[in-house]
């Protein structure tokens, strides 16, 4: 090969007849290819969406903008609601107090600390649910309303304050520990106690 200058300073690279003698010898030495179509049109020959082979890949499932939206997450289910009280069958509390509906079972927690006393009305109140009782009687214990103030703080060397309990029962059985299971309460009838006594009228299971 020659080369002549050109334009502007630049190479020009020209053939010689020994070049182009090399070159055409080249060529009828070269076989064509056997497959044309070359081999990934034939790989996928066939194939019902050909278009969808070079589409963009993406994620499993997304197949469109609406399905790159996160999915909604599911709704926790509603909690149950706790029912609320309510007011004792004045029927039912003259049936009591004549005996014609049986107490089923009785705690007397008169005596006890308050913490003790919490613990032991939960646990009576549970457990005669789950016995299926319907009836129950609480004894609190009536204690001095003239020493109100008085019986808010514990006392010295164990001595129980008068009063706390029958002021606190009602608020204990309000919980929402033990409120589902309980219809409703009030105080007793002189004969069980008056008011130093509840009737707690129980839920059926």
């Amino acid at each position: 090969m020659s080369k002549k200058p050109g334009r502007g300073g630049g190479n020009k690279t020209l053939l010689t007849d020994e070049d182009h003698e090399v070159w055409e010898h080249t060529a009828q030495s070269l076989s064509p290819l056997k497959n044309p179509k070359g081999y990934v049109l034939d790989a996928y020959e066939g194939e019902e969406d050909f278009a969808q082979l070079f589409a963009p890949k993406t994620k499993a499932g997304h197949h469109g903008k609406k399905d790159h939206a996160p999915a909604a997450a599911p709704k926790p289910a509603a909690k149950k609601a706790t029912p609320e009280l309510n007011a004792f069958d004045r029927r039912n509390m003259k049936k009591l107090k004549r005996g014609k509906i049986e107490i089923d079972a009785r705690i007397d927690l008169h005596g006890m600390r308050q913490a003790e006393a919490h613990e032991a009305l939960i646990r009576f109140i549970h457990g005669s649910a789950a016995m299926g009782r319907r009836w129950v009687l609480v004894i609190t214990g009536k204690g001095l309303p003239s020493r109100a103030r008085d019986d808010d703080h514990e006392r010295p060397f164990g001595e129980v304050p008068r009063g706390v309990l029958k002021r606190n029962v009602p608020m204990w059985l309000s919980e929402p520990d033990v409120r589902g299971l309980i219809v409703s309460f009030t105080e007793a009838a002189v004969e069980h106690g008056g008011s130093g006594a509840l009737y707690v009228h129980l839920r059926r299971g």
